[in-house]
This record gives C-alpha cells, structure tokens and sequence, in this order.
C-alpha cells in the first residue's frame, strides 16, 4: 500500500462536522423561538396544571430538538456541492499569494 501523500491540500469540513453544526445551530435557534413562544403563550393561557418551568421548558425543548433535527438534515443536504464550489472553497483556504505588479503606479517626476 503506497504511503499518504505528505500534503493533501486543504480539507473541507466532513458531512458529520455539517451534521453536528447544523444540529447545534438548529437547536440554538429552535431553544431560543421556543422560550419566547412559550413565555407568550404563558402569559395569554396561564402554565396549566404543569407550572411554569416545566411548561415553558417543554416549549423549549420540543422547538429545539425539532428545529435542530430539520437543520441538521439540510445542513447534510447541502454537502452535495458541485467541483467548482470544491475548488472554490480549496481556493479560498490557501494561503495568499502575493506578487508585485510590474505595472505597479508610480506617480511622475517633474
């Protein structure tokens, strides 16, 4: 077996690192709409036999888990990319090069 080149070039995250971030974004957000849906809904209904804390962190949790499942889903969805984003993004991860220009402006001497 011929040994791992020394230097692959740049990596793009993995579908699983897309899954996990997509999953912890999704869930961020989904935590955050369920607090202010559940503390409005609290307010206009009342907690119910449940109490409050328990109430609105159902709320929080079942907008939460929901919102990160779908995310992490289309987050893995859009790992489908096409070469050319493939190449723009190597691009975009290189380190610069930086060439001076011949024709580089040089203001005229009187």
């Amino acid at each position: 077996m011929p040994p791992m080149p020394a230097n692959r070039g740049p990596q793009g995250p993995s579908t699983v690192d897309k899954l996990k971030f997509g999953a912890m974004m999704g869930g961020t957000v989904g935590v955050i709409i369920g607090f202010i849906f559940g503390v409005s809904s609290i307010f206009r209904f009342g907690a119910g036999p449940n109490g409050i804390m328990r109430t609105l962190g159902q709320y929080m949790l079942v907008s939460g888990s929901t919102f990160g499942f779908f995310m992490s889903i289309g987050s893995v969805i859009r790992t489908d990319a096409s070469p050319i984003a493939v190449e723009a993004f190597a691009r975009a991860q290189r380190r610069p090069l930086i060439m001076a220009n011949s024709d580089a402006y040089q203001p005229r001497s009187r």
